[in-house]
């Protein structure tokens, strides 16, 4: 998912008509995949299709590259058809897919800006100094399903030196359960506007390669502070190249009195299939 060729992007694994299975034969499922998440269709009906979303560790209320790629397998080896747009029913709600060409987009939450934090925190739980850090934005708390950190940074180079301390995470967990967002913007492509890392260490992922949810969060924070002058915003992202799995996100914003309309959108490429095997 969010891949431009095979074997890049995020891995993601679908078990279609996974009705009878258990939360915990799904979670031993997907820690038997171990990508950052698997996910299960188990159920079919006029409002849509329910899924359930597992990382190797723990279920989750929403992800973002979970459900584009899953709306990818359920158009084209579920329905079969031609389909502008799907809906996802998850623990969070309903997320329409729409389909354009070849990116599928989701419409996300609208998005909820929490805590700030110091930059002295972040210096000590990235292993950075405070020359590394934008402070002409702070860093925050946003969620728009699932709660990401947003850290402002200046350049490519600080994105790449950052490094968790494990010791300061037990602290971060106990302020806030999140996932944490770096970016900057630096780029390795002069096409894409911003450069992404990803640390899920609270989910159980310690580096994700493409991360539609923590994109989302990082979307309306882009709108809410106006990093490029106004309030909406088309852009795309890079994120995964640290870790050998190039990934590229497009993130839409459309800003009003009441909230921020985010969409976030990527490609997706099939590189295997097959069944599990009953007992």
């Amino acid at each position: 998912m969010f891949a431009q060729e095979k074997f890049a992007g995020n891995q993601l694994a679908v078990v279609t008509n996974a009705s009878a299975l258990s939360g915990a034969e799904m979670q031993k499922i997907a820690n038997e995949f171990h990508f950052s998440e698997t996910t299960f269709v188990i159920s079919q009906s006029g409002n849509g299709y329910g899924i359930r979303i597992f990382t190797p560790s723990t279920e989750v209320p929403f992800a973002g590259h979970p459900i584009l790629g899953t709306a990818y397998i359920i158009k084209n080896y579920v329905e079969k058809r031609t389909v502008e747009q799907l809906n996802l029913i998850l623990k969070v709600g309903q997320v329409p897919v729409f389909f354009d060409g070849e990116v599928a987009w989701m419409q996300q939450k609208p998005p909820q800006f929490g805590k700030t934090f110091s930059v002295k925190f972040f210096e000590d739980l990235l292993n950075l100094s405070n020359s590394d850090f934008d402070t002409a934005y702070p860093i925050q708390r946003v969620s728009t399903g699932l709660p990401f950190i947003i850290v402002p940074l200046k350049s490519l180079s600080s994105v790449k030196k950052a490094k968790i301390n494990h010791n300061f995470m037990p602290q971060l967990i106990k302020r806030a359960k999140a996932g944490i967002l770096l970016f900057c913007p630096q780029t390795y492509s002069k096409t894409n506007k911003l450069n992404v890392r990803v640390f899920v260490d609270a989910f159980g992922i310690p580096e994700d390669p493409a991360t539609g949810s923590g994109n989302g969060c990082l979307a309306a924070y882009l709108s809410k502070y106006q990093y490029f002058g106004n309030s909406d915003l088309e852009i795309s992202v890079e994120q995964g190249y640290e870790i050998n799995r190039p990934s590229i996100l497009y993130l839409k914003t459309k800003a009003n009195k009441e909230t921020i309309l985010i969409q976030v959108g990527g490609q997706v490429r099939l590189v295997a299939k097959g069944e599990l095997l009953e007992r």
